[in-house]
């Protein structure tokens, strides 16, 4: 494929908080203390519409809002794809316990935050967006979907496309079933062509399987194997220490992503 740029970054999670604080723990500038996050309450988002959202869909807008805050207006332009695992757990297990009863009574607003592309819709009425957006899951090979989907978007149709990439924890008993670690997400506006403000160049391949890029440290490492969103994290940690390599991600049928990374300097 031909190489991709990233313009700017979003993140969010339990002791990463915001981009600018995440680099600066990836680079092992500062310590990774896993503190628990204070209510999401994402300023794009109307407090009528918040109160209605869950902090999946909350999560997603946050990040979104991080990665696209130097565009102004103009990110409502931006073509999109959401990347999700598992969509909204605690919705589903709230549907489940309903349907459960013998008169069961599913609110339209509890329906329509349980598809998987809930956060996109939340997200391109939240700016007034009516660029085309896509929304995938496939397990924990979501992010690397995610990532090769915007990328392919990128190189046809959409020079500057917005990735989502996002999951939160399930009550339990579906924890017990799919258990993750903690709530996670990362934001990536992709270009087609470099700029004054690029980040980092990215080459992408599917290839034959490859054991995935792990981190050193093993709180993060919990981090990445704990939520399928934060498998992104060796990619962020190689452009926060401006370290050219290579790592794999978990993708589909056993394989995986190849991502070429060069940070700029």
């Amino acid at each position: 494929m031909k190489p991709i740029y990233i313009e700017s970054i979003g993140v969010l999670a339990p002791g990463l908080t915001g981009w600018t604080h995440a680099r600066a723990v990836l680079a092992g500038e500062t310590p990774y203390t896993p503190a628990p996050l204070a209510p999401l309450k994402p300023a794009r988002l109307a407090p009528d519409v918040r109160r209605r959202t869950t902090e999946h869909i909350r999560m997603a807008i946050e990040v979104a809002t991080e990665a696209t805050q130097a565009l102004g207006d103009d990110a409502r332009g931006l073509a999109s794809v959401f990347a999700s695992s598992d969509s909204d757990g605690a919705i589903a297990h709230d549907i489940c316990l309903e349907v459960s009863k013998s008169d069961p009574q599913v609110s339209p607003t509890r329906f329509h935050n349980s598809v998987n592309n809930a956060s996109a819709g939340y997200w391109c009425m939240a700016i007034g967006s009516q660029a085309p957006s896509t929304s995938v899951a496939g397990y924990d090979g979501s992010f690397a979907i995610g990532l090769l989907e915007a990328a392919l978007q990128v190189l046809t149709d959409a020079p500057r496309t917005l990735l989502v990439a996002h999951d939160a924890p399930f009550p339990e008993p579906l924890h017990s079933v799919r258990a993750f670690s903690a709530i996670f997400g990362a934001a990536f506006v992709l270009t087609a062509e470099p700029g004054t403000g690029t980040l980092a160049r990215l080459e992408l391949a599917v290839t034959n399987p490859q054991s995935e890029t792990t981190l050193e440290n093993a709180e993060l490492e919990k981090l990445r194997t704990g939520n399928p969103a934060a498998r992104v994290l060796p990619l962020l940690q190689a452009i926060a220490g401006k370290r050219k390599t290579q790592i794999y991600l978990p993708y589909l049928a056993s394989r995986a992503l190849a991502v070429h990374i060069e940070p700029n300097s």
